[in-house]
């Protein structure tokens, strides 16, 4: 986040200041962008043992994760030919909180006793690859299939720090979950040039499909806008959302995963 605040004190007077603005085209040949991604997260999860089938729990109604940040990200992009566009983006959350239990929990066998006091730490990556092939650019507009690949790296600690009558926990009732989880997607990408410094653009993608022992429905969307008052610095405002409902049954992690994570993200784009 800080990061970002540097990034746009730094490129502000350069987008403000007096100069000659050059059409912004529906297709940049390359583009990177960064900034500031006021997100929410809505995570369920459901993490089964050897010898039974978990609990499934809210990570912010159960354990006090706060489900709303702002978060940095960044995001780059790339047409080494006419039609064909490839790119890539990354952000990153942690969240972590102490909450009493209000009923009975069993993550991965081990069970966590209502009354009694955890904490939980909530680590997520998310890495996004995509390509998009133009079928259609015209001088105002383009339109084209798109496929992309979201990589999620979660990391999810629980342990229990107090019992229900106040004492303090042993370290038997600690549980961790590191893994990654692939989505891709499929679907469509599209821009937009209303104005001549204004660009509309739109993904979205959606796919269900069943690999490496994750059985899951997947789906994406983003719609932005973007003023370009220089010819190669602009103002980015987008709203995205993607959700993701898992069923996995892998060495790491066998249980159930539902998230959706959304917002707007405020950032600086340069392009060329």
């Amino acid at each position: 986040m800080r990061t970002s605040r540097r990034w746009m004190t730094a490129l502000l007077p350069a987008l403000l200041a007096p100069g000659t603005a050059a059409a912004v085209e529906p297709l940049d040949r390359f583009s990177f962008s960064v900034g500031t991604y006021l997100t929410r997260f809505d995570t369920q999860l459901r993490a089964d043992g050897e010898t039974g089938r978990g609990t499934r729990v809210d990570l912010h109604r159960d354990f006090g994760l706060d489900p709303e940040a702002r978060i940095a990200f960044a995001g780059l992009a790339w047409r080494p030919f006419d039609r064909h566009e490839f790119g890539v983006g990354y952000f990153a959350d942690s969240v972590e909180a102490d909450r009493r239990l209000q009923r009975d929990i069993v993550f991965e066998d081990k069970v966590y006793e209502a009354a009694s006091t955890v904490h939980a730490r909530y680590d997520l990556d998310s890495i996004e690859a995509y390509y998009v092939w133009w079928a259609f650019s015209e001088d105002t507009w383009a339109l084209g299939p798109r496929v992309g690949l979201t990589w999620y790296r979660v990391d999810f600690g629980l342990e229990a720090t107090l019992q229900m009558d106040g004492t303090p926990a042993t370290g038997e009732l600690e549980e961790h979950y590191k893994g990654d989880l692939p989505a891709p997607t499929i679907g469509a990408g599209w821009r937009w040039t209303p104005a001549r410094d204004w660009r509309v653009s739109a993904d979205a993608g959606w796919l269900s499909t069943e690999v490496n022992g994750i059985d899951a429905d997947i789906g994406c969307g983003r719609v932005g806008l973007e003023w370009h008052p220089r010819p190669r610095f602009g103002v980015l405002l987008d709203y995205s959302r993607f959700q993701i409902d898992a069923s996995t049954r892998r060495r790491d992690f066998t249980g159930h995963l539902r998230m959706h994570n959304s917002g707007l993200r405020l950032g600086l784009v340069f392009r060329y």
